[in-house]
């Protein structure tokens, strides 16, 4: 499905548009949810930017493509995209996708602001023209595990599909629990069902249990059979991918799908332009914004500021005909976003630029009331409790 272009408040600038092209699962087996809010964060930015006078005067025209998660498709979408023009392509939330969409815009020349996919191997070798906006999975799911260890949780199972992304969290947990004595056992989620997850739970005397795994279908029926199962009342369930923090999730589990943790990459609080964003970002949406809709609009307000910059230095009248010269800026970027200063680096074993400051908490919900979040962890190890971004 190819989505229509997004060209909110182009009537308040003039000159042709600088086109930026948009990668986001809007189908199945996409997550849709997580394209829903990510779509809703670039639309905003693009929206605010034009209102500010757009790039030296020139409206930003959002290019949009369905992904549906599937990387053949990413990869003839950036294929399109750069024969469009586009000054950049932005976007993606799943891991795999990203990856190939990387790897096609690299060897076509063209910019990549990755907004949401945590795949610490994003390109095969390091590149100048790829960089990303969300933490490396290695970063994240560290902090994961020393959060379950500060909780008491040694004995780790992890329920688990099939996919690098999967299999990459799976090996951050282990290689950080093993030398602190811990132990992590993996559970085929497609050859056990549900009641035989629960049977091997109880085997291996597992006093928590990781979701590596996709929704609807797995993590519901096993976060059903867990929660029924008198044996596992003490089990503690996790999901670090950030499955519960879409409304989605409660719809599906209700306060079954309450008090379990899971990563999420925005701050204790959100300053001035965050609450305001966050407010519009609900307007626009019917509900909470994820932090994947923050990561939308910071990844427009990115790209807005290079483009700006670039134009300014070049003495163009925007950035979206001089690639070459716009992957230049990637260092030079210093952005106020919701969540922060956004500046970019060279992170070892991280072959993009990395924003290498983005906030990370562990959360869940509040059994008491799901549409409450309670910060269990952050990086500084402070546990508060949040009213701020519940449905």
């Amino acid at each position: 499905m190819n989505t229509p272009s997004s060209r909110a408040g182009a009537g308040r600038t003039g000159g042709p548009s600088v086109r930026i092209g948009a990668l986001v699962p809007l189908s199945r087996p996409g997550w849709v949810e997580a394209g829903r809010h990510l779509l809703a964060g670039l639309e905003l930015a693009v929206q605010d930017v034009d209102a500010a006078g757009g790039i030296d005067g020139r409206p930003i025209e959002l290019v949009v493509r369905d992904t549906a998660a599937d990387p053949r498709r990413a990869e003839a979408a950036v294929d399109e995209l750069a024969r469009l023009g586009v000054a950049a392509v932005a976007g993606e939330y799943h891991s795999v996708v990203a990856r190939a969409a990387a790897a096609r815009a690299d060897a076509l020349g063209v910019p990549f602001l990755c907004s949401s996919a945590v795949l610490d191997a994003l390109t095969e070798q390091p590149t100048e023209r790829v960089a990303r906006l969300a933490p490396p999975q290695s970063h994240g799911w560290r902090m994961y595990a020393e959060f379950l260890l500060g909780a008491g949780h040694s004995r780790i199972a992890v329920a688990a599909e099939p996919s690098v992304y999967w299999a990459s969290g799976a090996h951050v947990l282990r290689d950080h629990l093993a030398p602190r004595g811990g132990t992590v056992v993996e559970l085929d989620a497609r050859a056990l069902a549900p009641a035989a997850v629960c049977d091997r739970l109880v085997e291996h005397r597992a006093t928590a249990l990781l979701l590596l795994v996709g929704i609807p279908e797995p993590a519901v029926p096993i976060v059903r059979a867990v929660r029924r199962d008198a044996r596992l009342a003490d089990l503690l369930i996790g999901a670090p991918a950030g499955q519960p923090e879409f409304a989605g999730w409660t719809g599906l589990l209700g306060r079954d799908g309450a008090a379990i943790p899971f990563l999420r990459y925005l701050p204790e609080r959100l300053g001035p332009l965050g609450a305001r964003v966050g407010a519009a970002l609900r307007e626009r949406l019917g509900e909470a914004p994820s932090f994947v809709a923050f990561e939308g609009y910071d990844t427009i307000t990115v790209l807005a500021g290079m483009l700006r910059a670039h134009a300014v230095e070049n003495g163009t009248q925007g950035g979206d005909a001089d690639r070459a010269r716009l992957i230049e800026t990637w260092p030079r970027v210093a952005v106020e976003g919701t969540r922060g200063t956004i500046r970019f680096s060279r992170t070892p074993g991280i072959g993009v630029w990395q924003w290498d400051r983005a906030p990370i908490q562990v959360v869940d919900r509040d059994p008491e009331d799901p549409g409450r979040f309670r910060i269990l962890h952050t990086a500084r190890s402070q546990a508060a409790v949040t009213d701020g971004d519940g449905e």
